[in-house]
């Protein structure tokens, strides 16, 4: 990037009204720590799933929550990249959820959950084929006809490679959004993780990355193992603190979309509210930089063009 380039910020159709700042996953064990604190955190994520009750404490939490800060609604059962039809009913669940709270953003994951009548616990992944591809694009399609909106599509994190691949995942991304118009949400920690366990680049992937659809990020905590053949095996556990080498990747990340909405995501091992609010307010400080830098980019060029 030149000292005068731009981030790519052009987007044709936003799918997110997000702040571009640090937001948090809700969780209920934090409810009464929020209401007691200022609520400095952009928004707060939460997961479909949880929430497809009727009523009770954790829609009267949320209801409470909705009316002072932004929502975004993250889906993680809907499979979008699987070969069967979508749960017709599932997405009838999301639709009213979404029709109830109205949400800043609506994401899905680029996996798939289930078979048949069973839900697996896992997000699992994607050969990246002409035929996934097709059952993408219509899985978003009749989602976002569903919901009326565009939706957020998340990178996977990876553990495998599918010899029947025929697209790398960024280009295969980037059909999905040509063809179907929906938008991006990338997840710095899965590419770090993918990087890892794949061998590659993360540096070189965030570089490539179609970063104009970008319209918020995910980080969070990773667990470590190891494979069969003892190399380093990355799991994507939500489970600890963002490490130092996915922070770098997010700076590097921001340096070419700018500063747009980010989430620390933290699922298990869920730690008090003010270990949640020390990451948002790391991820904060890394988009105050970065609107340093784009303020100062831009009176260097009004002083150029003046000059």
């Amino acid at each position: 990037m030149g000292a005068h380039s731009a981030p790519e910020h052009s987007r044709e159709r936003a799918a997110s009204s997000l702040p571009a700042r640090a937001g948090v996953g809700f969780k209920s064990a934090h409810f009464a720590d929020i209401e007691a604190s200022a609520r400095d955190v952009g928004f707060f994520e939460i997961h479909a799933e949880n929430y497809m009750g009727a009523g009770g404490n954790p829609h009267a939490q949320l209801m409470r929550l909705r009316r002072d800060s932004p929502l975004s609604i993250h889906g993680v059962g809907l499979s979008v990249g699987g070969a069967e039809p979508l749960d017709r009913a599932h997405l009838r669940r999301v639709k009213s959820l979404v029709e109830q709270y109205d949400p800043a953003a609506f994401s899905e994951h680029l996996a798939w959950s289930t078979q048949g009548a069973r839900f697996l616990n896992d997000l699992l992944p994607v050969p990246y084929n002409a035929t996934a591809l097709a059952h993408v694009v219509a899985h978003v399609d009749e989602i976002q006809e569903a919901l009326g909106r565009p939706i957020l599509l998340e990178n996977p994190a990876a553990y495998l490679r599918f010899r029947s691949s025929q697209y790398l995942e960024i280009d295969f991304l980037r059909e999905v959004v040509r063809r179907t118009d929906c938008r991006l949400l990338l997840d710095v920690t899965n590419v770090y993780v993918s990087a890892t366990n794949l061998a590659y680049s993360a540096e070189d992937y965030i570089d490539a990355f179609p970063m104009s659809y970008v319209e918020e990020i995910h980080l969070a905590g990773y667990a470590e193992d190891v494979d069969e053949v003892g190399a380093p095996l990355l799991i994507d556990a939500h489970c600890a603190p963002v490490p130092d080498a996915v922070w770098r990747l997010y700076d590097r990340a921001l340096a070419r979309c700018g500063p747009v909405a980010t989430l620390i995501e933290w699922d298990n091992d869920v730690p008090p509210w003010r270990t949640l609010l020390t990451q948002a307010t790391q991820a904060e400080a890394f988009l105050e930089r970065r609107r340093a830098v784009e303020d100062g980019l831009k009176s260097e060029a009004l002083h150029d063009d003046l000059g």
